[in-house]
């Protein structure tokens, strides 16, 4: 990779996007963790921004001052090799460094990017900074994820934005692709980026199967509820059952029935349900329950990504059958950086696609998503196999 303006610009702008994204938000936004999956929007800011500090102005920029020496304690995530940082549960008692403080934070660290970049070249810092503007984007969509479940939680129900567009009906006839028996080449082959996960291309044997060429729709899931599904034992794994009583769930996340009448929470505030709108913020629990009640799976990664030419997808991350595993020849980078993906790879499913949150320039179609079974505040949906 050769540093041009336009990767400097890839990186300006992603670092502008970033707060873009905070600027609905009111100063007591910033700082809520109502659980422990949902970061405060302050977190995000610091801890992005602390990403480029710790993996390359440290190491690479000669004659660099930390911007405060207790940052790296405060936005580490989850770094062992890189030290001692606040428990995850906590990140919402950090009153203080106060926003401001951040913002200045992240203007400090963003000029010294430059000025290094403009000086030092190597392929390695490159590389160090592509994964940095990715990793940003990522916190990009978890940012709106985790302020949807701060407003989505507020009783008030208040609305983040009047433009953000969830719920893009998909306007084709549903078909089933028939996709046929053979061996099919999974994972990333080409030059352009990818994560870790998505390397040691390989090839996977597939029996004959059908995939919608359609997400499930609200209505569709209505049905569902309608019919007793989250009452009907046999559709869950023991697990999910488990997890249906124990939370009481009887619908999917920020779904409110009011007065007979399903409604859900949105970045747009309360609105009532369009049947016709794809399903969202549903578990890999949910996603198999409907799928067994309708009489069909959900699809293999590898399925998935045989079939994705043939229908459009990016509106919701897809739950599939596949746990997440590593690829054959599959190797963890060495320091700090080979804790990325390597070692969540256990008791976790995978997710393809992209969701309406995920930025530009940061989808393909072997992305490798993934998350905990039980996990909703992410926008997944799911697509039927059989």
């Amino acid at each position: 990779m050769i540093l041009t303006e336009n990767l400097l610009d890839f990186f300006r702008d992603t670092r502008k996007h970033t707060e873009a994204i905070c600027s609905p938000l009111e100063i007591e936004d910033y700082v809520v963790q109502p659980i422990v999956d949902v970061s405060p929007p302050k977190w995000h800011l610091g801890h992005t921004t602390w990403f480029f500090e710790e993996f390359i102005l440290k190491p690479y920029g000669e004659g660099y001052h930390l911007f405060d020496e207790d940052f790296s304690f405060v936005f580490n995530s989850y770094y062992e090799t890189v030290g001692k940082r606040v428990v995850r549960s906590d990140r919402g008692n950090l009153s203080r460094p106060s926003v401001q403080q951040v913002y200045a934070y992240r203007t400090y660290v963003t000029k010294a990017m430059v000025s290094l970049l403009e000086k030092n070249q190597s392929q390695e810092l490159l590389d160090l900074l592509e994964i940095g503007i990715h990793h940003e984007k990522q916190h990009q969509e978890l940012l709106l994820t985790d302020i949807k479940y701060i407003l989505g939680n507020n009783p008030l129900l208040p609305a983040y934005s009047d433009t953000f567009e969830e719920y893009v009906p998909e306007d084709h006839g549903r078909e089933w692709i028939s996709m046929n028996e053979g061996l099919y080449e999974i994972g990333h082959n080409s030059p352009d980026f990818c994560y870790d996960n998505e390397l040691g291309r390989h090839k996977v044997f597939l029996p004959s199967y059908e995939i919608s060429n359609k997400l499930v729709t609200n209505g569709e899931f209505m049905a569902f509820i309608q019919a007793g599904g989250y009452q009907q034992f046999d559709l869950w794994h023991a697990e999910a059952w488990d997890w249906v009583n124990q939370e009481q769930v009887t619908a999917p996340l920020y779904w409110h029935n009011i007065e007979g009448e399903w409604h859900h929470y949105s970045l747009k505030g309360l609105r009532k349900i369009e049947p016709d709108q794809p399903l969202a913020h549903i578990s890999y629990f949910e996603a198999f329950a409907y799928a067994q009640w309708k009489q069909c799976r959900l699809p293999t990664e590898f399925e998935w990504e045989a079939a994705q030419e043939f229908f459009p997808w990016g509106k919701r991350w897809e739950w599939t059958e596949s746990a997440y595993m590593p690829y054959p020849s599959y190797k963890k980078a060495e320091g700090a950086l080979g804790e990325y993906n390597g070692k969540f790879m256990v008791n976790q499913k995978v997710l393809r696609g992209g969701s309406v949150a995920t930025p530009q320039k940061h989808t393909r179609p072997t992305y490798r998503n993934f998350f905990h079974p039980n996990l909703r505040w992410q926008f997944t949906g799911l697509r039927l196999a059989k």
